[in-house]
C-alpha cells in the first residue's frame, strides 16, 4: 500500500477522493491501493527541558543555559493526538511508499517530517508539492511527485527555526522570569516576540515623551481655490501677522500653469502581509483572522496556498489566469454577476503580461494569492470580503494603468505698491520681501483604468473605511498666467503632531521591514529579506502579546500595557529586542531554506549568544523587579495538554 499523509482530515478527504480511497476507516481512508491519513497540524514538538534532564525541570537560574547535546523530539501530551499517531504509525511500518502531502511550505515540512521520523519510516518518500487544493491541482500534482530529498533544505530551515526558538525561548524565559519577574508569574521572552513588543513600547515612549510645537501657516483663496504660501510654516503669530498684513489689501496674480500627464498602475497582487494590512485597514479584521479565513478559502478550493511572501507569478501561470479569469465571470452573488462586467472589457484578446505580475525569479516555492476560478457557495461575509480583494485585485492587475492629470498653480501677492523689483527676493526698505508666493496643485483622473475594478468595492465596510475609488478631487478652474484678482489670505494655527501608534496594519508592514515603516513597495519587498518573523507566524506573534498582557487594543491603537513597558525596559542585551538583529536572522533561516547558509553554523552561533545573554543577566546587580503582572499560569505549572506552559517554546 501506498501511504498519504496529509495535514488535516478536510485536506485528506479530498486527497482520498482523487485517489479512489473511499472505504472509510479507524483514522484513515483506503482503496485503489492507497491509505490516506492525516496529523491535526503540530503531532510532535522538541522535547521539554525535563527530557532531557531531572535537573531542569525545576526553574532555577543554576541551571542555564540548557542547551542539549542533541535535541529529540516527542508526541504531544494530547489523548487524541496519541490514537491518531498510533494508527499512522502502523500504516507507515507496512508502506511500500510514503507521499507526504502536508501544506506545501516551511511548517508544513516539518510538521510531516517529525510525524515520519517519529514512526520510524523506512521505506521510500515522495512529496505532494501543490499551490491550490482543486481537483486539477490534486491530480496534476500526483503525477508529478517530487523527491523528498528536494526539500530537504526546506526541512532543515524549519527545524533551525524552531531549535533557535527553543534555546533562546526556554533559556530567556527563565532566566528573565526568575532574575526579574514576580514569584509564580512568568515573563515570555521569544526570538520574535520581543523585538515586536520593543516597536511598540518604542513607539509609545516617543508619544508620551514628544512635545507639540505651534506654528502658523499662511494660505489664502483665490477662485475658490486654496493656495499655501512656499515659504513654509511661520514659529511665531508676529512673524505671520507680519506677512498676512502686507499681502492682504494687494491683488493675487497667477505667474505659472504647470500641467503633467503621469500614470499609476495597478497594485500588485497579494502575499499574506498585505492581504491582512488591507484586511484591516478596511474591515478592522486582525492578522489572525485574516489567515484564519484565507486559510478556510484555501481549502475550499477557492484561493491558491495562503502563506507566501511573494506578490508575484511565475511565467507557467500566465496560461492559466483566461480559465481562471472565465471561472471568476461565472461568480453570482444574490443573482447578480458579481465580476462579468469587470472582466467584459479584457475579453477579444490576450491577457497582458506585465514583469510587475509574472517573474519566476521572484517566485520560490509559492507565488502570489489568486483566486482559482472555482466559483464560491455560501461565503460567510468576513469569507466573502476576503475572497473579494483577492479576486478584484487579481483582475485589476490585468487591467491598464490609471491616468490621470496633475496641474500645478503658482502665484504670488505682491508686498508693496511701488518700486516693484522682478526678483522673488528683492527686498524693501523695511527688509521684507517684494512679494508671498504660493502654490497650488490639483489632480484630475483622466481614465481610470484598473481603479474600475475597485470603484465601488466595500461600501459596506464594517469599520466605515471609504472605498478605493475613482473619485476625483474637485476639478480646478482653469488659470491663465498673467491674470489677477482679489482673494482672501489666513493665517492658521496649527500644530506638530507625535507619532502615530501602530495597527495591526502598520505593525506588519514594520515587522515586514524590520522595524522599518516603508511606504515604496519596491523598496519593502527589498527589505522583505531582513524582516521579522514568516508571513505565517505574525499574526500567531501579535496574538501572543495580546495573549500575555504586553500590549491591548485601544480602539484600532495597539498600545503597551505597563508590564510590556517594564518588561522592554529592563532587557539590556540588544539582541534580544532589536528588530535589525532579529531580521538578520531571519535571513540566515530563509538562506538555510536556499542552500547558502549551514544550519549547523546558525546553532552553533545562537548557543554561543544564549551564553552572552545568561552571562550578562547574571551580572546585573541591581535588584530589578517587574512590578506589574497579568493573571498568567503560575510559574513552573503546566497543564495536561501543554496549555499555558511557561516553559514552552516561544517565537
Amino acid at each position: 500500500m501506498i501511504v498519504c499523509i496529509a495535514e488535516k482530515p478536510s485536506v485528506a478527504k479530498d486527497i482520498a477522493r482523487i485517489l479512489g480511497a473511499t472505504t472509510g476507516r479507524s483514522g484513515y481512508m483506503e482503496g485503489n491501493n492507497y491509505q490516506v491519513t492525516w496529523t491535526f497540524g503540530h503531532l510532535c514538538e522538541l522535547k521539554m527541558p525535563e527530557d532531557y534532564s531531572p535537573y531542569w525541570k525545576q526553574w532555577s537560574l543554576a541551571s542555564l543555559p540548557m542547551i542539549p547535546p542533541r535535541f529529540g523530539i516527542r508526541l504531544k501530551n494530547d489523548d487524541g493526538i496519541r490514537r491518531q499517531f498510533a494508527v499512522i504509525e502502523k500504516l507507515m511500518q507496512h508502506a511500500e511508499m510514503v507521499i507526504n502531502c502536508g501544506d506545501a511550505g516551511q511548517e508544513g515540512e516539518l510538521i510531516q517530517r517529525w510525524v515520519m521520523q517519529k514512526a520510524q519510516v523506512k521505506c521510500p518518500v515522495k512529496r505532494l508539492w501543490i499551490s491550490s487544493m482543486t481537483d486539477e491541482a490534486i491530480q496534476e500534482g500526483f503525477a508529478n511527485l517530487k523527491d523528498e530529498q528536494d526539500y530537504k533544505h526546506l526541512y532543515l530551515a524549519g527545524l533551525s527555526r524552531a531549535i533557535g526558538d527553543w534555546l533562546l525561548g526556554m533559556n530567556a524565559t527563565r532566566l528573565y522570569s526568575i532574575k526579574y519577574g514576580q514569584k509564580g508569574r512568568p515573563l515570555s521572552i521569544g526570538r520574535v516576540q520581543t523585538p515586536t513588543l520593543a516597536m511598540i513600547v518604542n513607539r509609545q515612549k516617543e508619544i508620551d515623551s514628544f512635545t507639540p510645537e505651534t506654528y502658523w501657516v499662511l494660505s489664502t483663496i483665490y477662485r475658490d481655490v486654496v493656495f499655501t504660501a512656499t515659504q513654509g510654516r511661520f514659529s511665531s503669530r508676529e512673524e505671520g501677522e507680519r506677512s498676512f498684513d502686507l499681502i492682504r489689501n494687494n491683488p493675487f496674480a497667477v505667474t505659472a500653469v504647470e500641467k503633467k500627464n503621469g500614470k499609476e498602475a495597478p497594485p500588485q497582487l497579494y502575499d499574506l502581509t498585505s492581504l491582512q494590512v488591507d484586511c484591516n485597514k478596511r474591515f478592522g479584521m486582525s492578522a489572525e483572522m485574516t489567515l484564519n479565513t484565507v486559510q478556510t478559502l484555501y481549502e475550499r478550493k477557492l484561493t491558491t496556498y495562503p502563506r507566501v511572501d511573494t506578490r508575484y507569478l511565475s511565467d507557467d501561470i500566465y496560461p492559466k489566469c483566461p480559465p481562471i479569469m472565465n471561472g471568476l465571470f461565472t461568480v453570482r452573488r444574490h443573482g447578480n454577476s458579481v465580476y462579468a462586467p469587470l472582466i467584459k472589457p479584457l475579453g477579444g484578446k490576450a491577457l497582458k503580461k506585465s514583469k510587475k505580475v509574472f517573474d519566476s525569479s521572484r517566485v520560490t516555492d509559492h507565488h502570489a494569492i489568486i483566486p482559482t476560478g472555482v466559483a464560491p457557495q455560501g461565503l460567510s461575509d468576513m469569507e466573502q470580503h476576503v475572497y473579494d480583494l483577492i479576486a478584484r485585485r487579481f483582475i485589476a492587475v490585468f487591467y491598464p494603468d490609471c491616468q490621470f492629470a496633475t496641474t500645478t498653480i503658482m502665484g504670488k501677492v505682491e508686498t508693496r505698491t511701488e518700486g516693484k523689483e522682478e526678483a522673488g527676493q528683492a527686498i524693501t526698505d523695511d527688509k521684507q520681501p517684494s512679494f508671498v508666493e504660493f502654490k497650488a496643485t490639483g489632480k484630475r483622473i483622466t481614465d481610470p483604468g484598473w481603479r474600475v475594478v475597485e470603484a465601488h468595492q466595500y461600501s459596506s465596510a464594517t469599520d466605515g473605511n471609504k472605498e478605493t475609488g475613482t473619485q476625483e478631487e474637485k476639478e480646478m478652474p482653469v488659470f491663465v498666467k498673467g491674470e489677477s484678482g482679489d482673494h482672501c489670505p489666513t493665517l492658521s494655527e496649527k500644530q506638530t503632531t507625535p507619532p502615530k501608534p501602530f495597527t495591526e496594519a502598520t505593525l506588519l508592514r514594520a515587522m515586514e521591514t524590520a522595524g522599518k515603516l516603508v511606504d515604496d513597495e519596491e523598496l519593502r519587498a527589498v527589505m522583505k529579506e531582513n524582516g521579522i518573523g514568516r508571513p505565517s507566524t505574525r499574526a500567531a506573534i501579535i496574538e501572543t502579546l495580546f495573549k500575555r498582557n504586553y500590549i491591548r487594543k485601544e480602539r484600532k491603537n495597539l498600545v503597551p500595557t505597563p508590564t510590556g513597558m517594564e518588561l522592554i525596559g529592563i532587557i539590556h542585551t540588544e539582541l534580544l529586542k532589536s528588530c535589525e538583529l532579529t531580521g538578520i536572522w531571519e535571513k540566515k533561516l530563509r538562506d538555510i531554506e536556499q542552500q547558502k547558509y549551514e544550519a549547523q553554523t546558525f546553532i552553533d552561533e545562537l548557543k554561543v549568544q544564549i551564553h552572552e545573554i545568561v552571562g550578562q543577566v547574571l551580572a546585573d546587580n541591581s535588584g530589578t523587579r517587574v512590578s506589574v503582572q497579568s493573571e498568567e499560569t503560575k510559574l513552573g505549572k503546566k497543564t495536561s495538554k501543554g496549555k499555558n506552559n511557561p516553559g514552552a517554546t516561544t517565537t
